[in-house]
């Protein structure tokens, strides 16, 4: 297949209010892939559409007002209660950061009292969690690199995460086909697994296989966007264990009333 059916499908999707945004590296994988599979170009733009929702767009209520976001927060810097609160704001219009919000306040404490000093993160297709690292036990001079596939998102997490005084910054990326090359001391992937394997059945572990850092944080959602339960703590601690099968890794579970969790220390500088 010539490439001007791709060009054409990429074009459609760039022109769209809801995926403009989008790694364009992620788009290119997914609409060849629905090329080589559709009867049409215009069917090929739908499933690329769909594909993209599934991973992404279903999380997300609206179109997020990122420049009137940061210049709130920036009016607001230094007094760390009222970040705090236009944080937990922000992170309502994000279905899996609102998702977390009822355990916030103990989720990192719990987390990080589980790990060694922590200087380096990565924060693998991280949405609004960049707003959570108020509530992150980080020394001075941390770093925090957050990784997803919208750019406007990622332009938003990168000013904040030096808003709050962090080294690092925000990337937009397609971490499924290009992972990040960074090292760290933890790498989180938080309910992000289930998303990407929308995509790739294989995504869980092609992700897993990409992991630079001693320390890795997987979590996965208990319910479903609609609230359904349907035995998916089971399932997923069950996905997880075939996951990391033969690795040698140490798992720890976490379970909170809305997140299964999993702390691991892997072979990566062990």
């Amino acid at each position: 297949m010539s490439d001007d059916p791709l060009k054409k499908l990429i074009a459609a999707i760039r022109a769209s209010q809801n995926y403009g945004a989008v790694s364009q590296t992620l788009i290119e994988s997914v609409g060849l892939s629905e090329l080589n599979k559709r009867s049409s170009l215009k069917e090929a733009i739908k499933s690329t559409k769909n594909k993209l929702h599934q991973v992404g767009g279903a999380y997300l209520d609206q179109s997020l007002p990122y420049g009137q976001w940061i210049d709130k927060l920036r009016a607001v810097q230094g007094d760390s209660s009222r970040v705090q609160a236009l944080c937990l704001e922000y992170m309502e219009k994000h279905a899996s950061t609102r998702e977390r919000l009822p355990i916030l306040e103990t989720f990192y404490p719990t987390l990080f009292h589980l790990l060694p000093p922590i200087r380096r993160i990565i924060d693998l297709a991280c949405g609004l969690n960049p707003l959570a690292l108020p509530w992150m036990p980080l020394p001075a001079g941390a770093s925090y690199r957050a990784y997803d596939i919208y750019g406007d998102m990622t332009d938003f997490a990168g000013g904040f995460i030096h808003l709050w005084g962090m080294d690092g910054g925000g990337f937009c990326r397609d971490i499924l086909n290009d992972p990040p090359p960074d090292e760290a001391d933890l790498t989180l992937l938080l309910k992000a697994i289930p998303c990407l394997e929308q995509i790739s059945k294989d995504a869980g572990k092609r992700l897993l296989d990409s992991i630079r850092s001693p320390w890795l944080i997987v979590s996965f959602p208990i319910t479903s966007l609609g609230g359904r339960e349907k035995g998916m703590r089971t399932h997923y601690e069950a996905h997880f264990e075939t996951l990391t099968a033969g690795r040698g890794w140490v798992l720890q579970k976490v379970s909170f009333t809305t997140e299964l969790v999993f702390v691991v220390r892997t072979n990566d500088g062990a």
